[in-house]
């Protein structure tokens, strides 16, 4: 009996100075919504699309291995609607290593949580920048 109590105590205060350790050490997590984190350079997330530079070869849309780019071209060749289903992108950043024009970049912007299924489609158009 009393080697359980020497045991429990014994636990009991290893526990304690466990959390004290812990108490004056350098928080790891961020208080999200508040504190917005610190991203790296390369950080891969919703993407930068310039509708003028783009002369529509298509590349961006070959190298996609998820299918979530599209091109629609006009007669001419000419970029009439680009789109990204964030639904099927993995975020993968071939599109914008592959794009010799540098008209597709990865930005910054990570928050694409959504209940509509519909606003994950993103499209660019002559219009619509």
């Amino acid at each position: 009996m009393f080697k359980q109590i020497y045991k429990s105590i014994l636990s009991l205060i290893i526990g304690h100075l466990t959390v004290f350790k812990h108490a004056f050490k350098k928080r790891v997590t961020l208080e999200y919504p508040e504190v917005k984190p610190k991203l790296s350079d390369r950080f891969r997330g919703k993407h930068l699309f310039d509708i003028d530079k783009c002369k529509a070869c298509g590349m961006c849309q070959k190298v996609c291995p998820a299918n979530a780019i599209t091109i629609t071209k006009s007669e001419n060749g000419i970029v009439k609607c680009y789109s990204i289903d964030y639904g099927k992108c993995i975020f993968c950043g071939n599109c914008a290593y592959y794009c010799s024009l540098g008209s597709v970049k990865m930005g910054n912007d990570f928050e694409l949580a959504t209940d509509d299924k519909n606003s994950l489609k993103l499209n660019f158009t002559k219009e619509n920048k």
